[in-house]
């Protein structure tokens, strides 16, 4: 498979130290100078590959229709909290975008942008 996350954007970040995590979004980023959050972004890290990849494989599935976060979420089985940050990710390395649909997340009444990816999954029709 020749595409944006088999070319080398699961970088696994070992090391806790700061400047480790300039290489967003390949790994997970942290704000601030907190511990928590560079101990968070470090322990993310080491599944940071696969998630990406069951994200972006969830979206490229549903198609034209897309998904948001929670939708993703609830079809994947990955806490939303795991799966939110994914999407930003896989946004700035390009690899979905936008549909220009949003829909209602149920879980807060509040609209959300639905996501779609920009290349199809192998072995689908482009």
């Amino acid at each position: 498979m020749d595409n944006k996350l088999d070319r080398g954007l699961f970088a696994f970040a070992a090391d806790t130290d700061a400047d480790v995590f300039t290489g967003y979004p390949e790994v997970a980023g942290f704000k601030g100078d907190h511990e928590t959050g560079r101990d968070a972004a470090a322990a993310i890290n080491e599944k940071i590959g696969r998630l990406k990849r069951l994200v972006r494989d969830a979206i490229a599935a549903s198609g034209a229709e897309g998904l948001t976060p929670e939708e993703c979420a609830e079809k994947t089985g990955i806490p939303r909290v795991s799966v939110q940050p994914r999407f930003s990710e896989l946004k700035l390395l390009g690899v979905i975008v936008p549909s220009g649909v949003r829909r209602t997340n149920p879980s807060s009444g509040k609209s959300a942008v639905v996501w779609i990816a920009i290349e199809p999954v192998q072995g689908e029709a482009a």
